[in-house]
């Protein structure tokens, strides 16, 4: 999908949030990945953190940065598969007004192209929570990579037409 040159791009200030129980800063490479691509895009990392696959510490922070008016967006990675300690996408559930289901969807289509059925085991996920756009990526640097640059790229970015997030931030809270 096209890019209109003449429209001019607007940076999205994007908090990223690494969920995991094995992960700290030096082996989060997923993160590291979504970082170098959001920045090298012309975005704002707004903050960034690591915490464990525990539910009321993920909704806690997904409160903090929805409330934050510094951040307008929030991109998760890890915590989106079926064991027993993946619970990202139901930490989304607490806190989101309105589910983005094509997320997912669109997701695990460009997935497949890559690992084929195992993508099936993927539950990521987006909404909007008071305003603030919400994305839950696997926490593998290949997803972040099929995920950022199949559809966070042109979706994030102003300039993508026919349409795109962007545009939308200042309807989101409507009533």
């Amino acid at each position: 999908m096209p890019i209109d040159e003449s429209r001019m791009f607007k940076p999205v200030r994007i908090a990223v949030l690494t969920i995991s129980d094995t992960r700290g800063p030096d082996e989060d490479t997923s993160g590291d990945t979504l970082v170098a691509r959001l920045e090298a895009a012309g975005h704002v990392l707004a903050d960034r953190a690591i915490v464990k696959d525990d539910i009321e510490t993920i909704v806690a922070k997904l409160n903090d940065w929805i409330d934050d008016a510094q951040v307008e967006c929030v991109i998760t990675n890890g915590g989106t598969g079926v064991t027993g300690r993946d619970i990202t996408p139901e930490a989304f559930a607490r806190v989101w007004d309105k589910e983005i289901p094509g997320f997912g969807e669109l997701f695990r289509w460009l997935s497949f192209q890559t690992i084929g059925t195992s993508t099936i085991q993927s539950r990521a996920t987006a909404g909007v929570a008071r305003g603030t756009y919400l994305f839950a990526l696997p926490g593998s640097t290949g997803a972040v990579k099929d995920a950022w640059d199949g559809i966070l790229a042109t979706q994030l970015d102003s300039r993508h037409r026919p349409c795109n997030f962007v545009e939308l931030m200042p309807r989101l809270t409507e009533r």
